[in-house]
């Protein structure tokens, strides 16, 4: 069912996009593309666009999220000397800390895997995570102004809200998606985390007006089922 604003709601954007991406033929392993930040076709040169854009060539201090299509701008990235932080599955641990100092530049492309990041990170805890310089995250749409969906999980948005609940200033945030995924408009929520630089492996683009990002963790929407899943995020919520 449509948003009350007449809008298609974020699980019927989802859906719209995944099917389209799957018809397209253009999405790439893991398959299928549904129910996960989906790999699409030419991901490498969408990571690459990223690249070029000025915030992406200055920043020095990185998060990324571990997702398939995003592992092509985590090999460059470490490539040009920059630290990522990638964020443990689902929240359960703390960070891993990719510094490019620490790990041969032969071993840099097995690094930026999800698999064998473990080998060569240093685990970092949520309490000690420092300021970034960009956040690069997925999606699973996106339009012009800077409104974003990603699976539904909202982990994203958390790990940003963690961030500004630990006193750090906003940073900007960018994705590398398909143009499918670039989408005309879609009903969003207030906690969202909006993106203000979009890659694609056609072009790169600032969004126009993007949202209010949060500005700290809105406890009130985590059950203590989740933060006891998350036993980083609870630990925060009780120092």
């Amino acid at each position: 069912m449509s948003s009350s604003t007449g809008l298609l709601t974020k699980e019927e954007t989802r859906n719209k996009v995944w099917d389209l991406l799957q018809e397209r033929g253009v999405a790439r392993f893991p398959y299928p593309p549904h129910n996960r930040i989906p790999n699409f076709e030419r991901a490498k040169k969408a990571a690459e666009n990223l690249l070029t854009h000025p915030l992406a060539q200055k920043a020095k201090i990185l998060k990324v999220n571990p997702d398939a299509p995003q592992r092509y701008f985590r090999i460059e990235a470490l490539r040009a000397g920059k630290c990522v932080y990638m964020p443990s599955p689902r929240l359960r641990k703390g960070f891993l800390l990719l510094d490019p100092e620490r790990i041969e530049s032969k071993n840099l492309k097995e690094a930026a895997s999800l698999s064998k990041a473990p080998k060569y990170a240093r685990e970092v805890r949520v309490e000690d995570l420092p300021a970034v310089d960009l956040i690069v995250t997925g999606s699973v749409a996106v339009t012009k102004k800077g409104k974003r969906c990603g699976k539904g999980h909202g982990y994203s948005d958390l790990e940003y809200a963690i961030l500004r609940e630990l006193g750090h200033p906003a940073p900007p945030v960018a994705t590398t998606v398909h143009e499918l995924q670039v989408v005309d408009d879609f009903a969003a929520d207030a906690h969202d985390l909006p993106v203000n630089i979009v890659a694609t492996p056609e072009r790169v683009f600032e969004t126009l007006d993007p949202p209010e990002p949060p500005d700290g963790i809105l406890w009130e929407l985590l059950t203590e089922e989740e933060l006891n899943n998350m036993p980083p995020v609870k630990r925060l919520k009780y120092r």
